[in-house]
């Protein structure tokens, strides 16, 4: 009775395997360490731009809407505007956006007006609606409506400190401004305004 025996394997052959086997793993685990170095650099660019997004428009600049008409005809109620936060040191005809409470309240609101007078300067407004600015008398061609001090509120002249200045609205009758709630305070200041993204009406 004869058996049947399965030949020998080459053993160059079974080396060869081998070594095509452990190529193809060492390929297998270089793509995945590929795939890994791919995933963590995109993981670091999406970390840094929201890093780069979070420092450029929580600490340099600020997006906020304009809360009423007080700027009307140049800035309209619901336009986007874009202030810069290092910028607190004001000077006259900057627009800026500021907190502040109303007289007799606790509660900041948002508000957007025009610098009219710098720290130091001294401010009045006559009765007869002339701005005057050191004792000089301001002349306001984009200004449309009459500038008439609010009676019972500010007092006039005002000489402002060294950390405050003076502001107005553009629209000047019924506009909320230092006429009602005296001047601002620098660290009321939010930003100075640098652009303004314009509301669609459709």
């Amino acid at each position: 009775m004869s058996t049947y025996s399965s030949p020998m394997q080459d053993p160059a052959l079974e080396e060869e395997q081998r070594e095509e086997e452990s190529e193809k793993l060492k390929k297998k685990i270089r793509r995945s360490e590929k795939s890994v170095k791919r995933y963590q650099f995109f993981l670091l660019q999406l970390i840094i731009i929201l890093v780069v997004l979070w420092i450029l428009f929580f600490k340099v600049i600020g997006l906020t809407h304009m809360p009423n008409e007080d700027m009307y005809p140049r800035v309209d109620a619901g336009d986007m505007v874009m202030f810069y936060r290092l910028d607190r040191d004001v000077q006259a005809q900057d627009l800026i956006a500021f907190e502040k409470a109303a007289p007799g309240s606790d509660e900041e609101k948002l508000y957007i007006s025009r610098v009219i007078a710098a720290p130091g300067d001294t401010v009045e407004i006559t009765d007869d609606g002339i701005l005057l600015v050191n004792g000089n008398a301001v002349s306001e061609p984009g200004i449309f409506y009459s500038t008439k001090p609010y009676e019972g509120y500010t007092a006039y002249p005002v000489t402002l400190g060294q950390d405050e200045c003076f502001v107005l609205a553009d629209r000047r009758e019924g506009g909320t401004d230092s006429r009602y709630f005296g001047p601002v305070q620098k660290k009321e200041i939010l930003g100075t305004v640098i652009t303004i993204f314009r509301r669609n009406r459709l």
